[in-house]
């Protein structure tokens, strides 16, 4: 196989996850490349290098830009906050290398925007880690869905809750909760949590066409972590809106941080004319599925335990009826990458995959400041804009 030399920037939680799945990902998954972990690059040298030694990365850089710049460094891969994508990943496309980027891809759809045109001028390959596509039993939705088995959608119903910024005590910005802070993260649940749901929705059922939207920010004022001082708080707490597909089916979605008792809690169903499907990260290998053909002393909701040979990815890991877990959708997210930047291509979600989400996210956050229905905005695909 051939090495290919990866630059991590940011030791983080996805920084973990994502250097995780590469250093497994060769162990389960026979690849052209072999992924070699380069270089870890963060602020803190010393945290840096512990991180470096635990991962087995082999050298540790403070500057991005000389690790982007390095003759050694085959891909760059971006689990730093939310204002470093854009320039990053703009840097990296025009040194020619591979880009792989941390959800969501920008702050904003211009920033989103920006780092597409370069990685499509460029050539690189390029994909954006939501991860949850790759989860076997998210993966099986897909293909009942690509298959017909539901018939017609009607309704995609969503929601991803967690409590943890509750306390009015809890500070902002800074490492660890650069997230409440707006000029870093360029919104709250809705481009955090929301941004996951939005993804994984129109990979199952295709462009979402306009939305109406309320948000909330329930604590209004915080200290600091840099600054030292109690500034605004300008992230969303909470974000809920209505939805309509392209297709005509209707759609709710839910992302709140005080939803108390809640860490993760990331659900979607999907009703059709023939079929239904639910699915729960709590109990992430199964997938629910009710089908009204069934002969009717028969019909009712049965359980999907995604852990056979059969179901997506589950060929590469162990024996029938033996589960994985949340670490495993990135493996599987590293694994088709490999795979498709040994042909010169990106895997989905691509740069301008997740640009959709992004412009999605706009379109939520200006009809909760407006308080009315806004069309996302409709963009033409890259081969439909290079035919013209």
């Amino acid at each position: 196989m051939k090495k290919l030399s990866i630059g991590t920037i940011g030791y983080g939680f996805m920084g973990r996850a994502h250097s995780n799945a590469f250093r497994r990902v060769p162990n389960f998954f026979d690849l052209p490349y072999r992924p070699v972990l380069k270089t870890i690059c963060a602020r803190n040298p010393d945290r840096a290098r512990a991180f470096a030694a635990q991962w087995g990365y082999e050298s540790v850089e403070t500057d991005w830009r000389l690790m982007v710049a390095s003759p050694e460094i085959d891909l760059i891969d971006i689990a730093s906050p939310n204002d470093t994508h854009a320039e990053i990943a703009i840097a990296a496309a025009k040194a020619g290398k591979m880009v792989m980027c941390e959800k969501p891809l920008g702050r904003n759809a211009a920033e989103g925007e920006a780092m597409v045109q370069a990685v499509e001028a460029a050539g690189v390959p390029n994909m954006v880690w939501y991860n949850y596509r790759r989860i076997p039993a998210v993966t099986l939705a897909k293909d009942l869905v690509a298959e017909g088995r539901l018939g017609r959608i009607f309704h995609y119903r969503a929601k991803f809750l967690q409590d943890w910024t509750i306390s009015a005590e809890l500070p902002q910005g800074g490492e660890g909760l650069w997230r409440l802070d707006l000029n870093v993260a360029g919104s709250g649940v809705t481009g955090d949590l929301l941004a996951h749901c939005i993804d994984t929705a129109m990979w199952l059922n295709g462009p979402i066409d306009e939305v109406s939207a309320v948000t909330e920010t329930f604590i209004k004022q915080r200290k600091h972590n840099l600054t030292g001082k109690v500034e605004p708080v300008g992230i969303d707490d909470a974000s809920l809106f209505l939805a309509r597909f392209q297709n005509g089916s209707l759609a709710t979605f839910e992302a709140t941080r005080y939803a108390r008792g809640h860490k993760a809690l990331y659900t979607f169903e999907i009703n059709g004319e023939h079929a239904s499907i639910m699915w729960d990260l709590h109990d992430l290998h199964r997938l629910e599925y009710f089908d009204h053909r069934d002969e009717g002393h028969l019909r009712g909701w049965r359980s999907l335990h995604v852990t056979d040979r059969e179901h997506p990815y589950m060929a590469h890991w162990w024996v029938p009826g033996l589960q994985i877990g949340y670490e495993h959708s990135f493996v599987h997210q590293a694994a088709d990458f490999l795979a498709a930047a040994a042909a010169g291509e990106s895997a989905a979600p691509t740069f301008r995959d997740a640009l959709a989400t992004d412009d999605v996210t706009d379109a939520v956050l200006a009809s909760a400041a407006q308080r009315q229905w806004v069309k996302v905005r409709a963009r033409q695909s890259r081969a439909r804009r290079e035919a013209i």
